[in-house]
């Protein structure tokens, strides 16, 4: 990813941050520009804290040391952040994980890919706290409950084949 395109979509995080009430800012002297290692970006409401790593790819695996990962992990414990990866595929939004939810390659060295940030991620409003990620496998232990309607897997399977949009989706569980 070139400088400037890494700049632009750091700028881009630190803006959706602030705009879901966070207090944040981008490092100024992150990456290379520093011997001391500082995430990108760090970010707080009150109720938590976080210090970013964000990476951004056109397409492909998206990379890290095993270096940046564990200065990161690093800063956060003293910090009193937790640490995230962030990771941003061309026509995607931002997807977000904790260190040790990463594939660790052979080398040391960290990867994810885009089909792995689309199904295991967290996104952008799960981290800010503005909904919770529910996978069919507990939509299904609620319908056995009967704690859920039975109407829920059908649409939310829908939904993850592409059938259905989650707006129509979300209005067929409102009727």
């Amino acid at each position: 990813m070139s400088n400037a395109k890494g700049d632009r979509r750091e700028r881009e995080l630190v803006n959706k941050l602030d705009e879901a009430g966070f207090a944040v800012m981008r490092a100024p002297a992150s990456g290379s520009a520093t011997e001391r290692e500082l995430p990108d970006v760090l970010a707080g409401n009150s109720e938590v804290f976080y210090s970013i790593e964000a990476k951004s790819s056109a397409g492909d695996p998206i990379y890290l040391t095993g270096e940046e990962v564990y200065a990161l992990v690093y800063f956060s414990r003293n910090f009193g952040a937790k640490p995230r990866i962030a990771v941003r595929f061309d026509r995607e939004d931002w997807y977000f994980f904790h260190p040790d939810d990463l594939y660790q390659t052979d080398g040391g060295n960290y990867r994810v890919k885009k089909e792995t940030a689309l199904a295991d991620g967290v996104d952008f409003d799960e981290l800010t706290g503005h909904s919770e990620k529910v996978t069919l496998d507990e939509v299904a232990e609620e319908d056995d409950d009967g704690d859920s309607s039975s109407d829920v897997r059908p649409v939310l399977e829908a939904i993850e084949r592409g059938d259905l949009s989650v707006e129509d989706g979300v209005a067929m569980l409102d009727s």
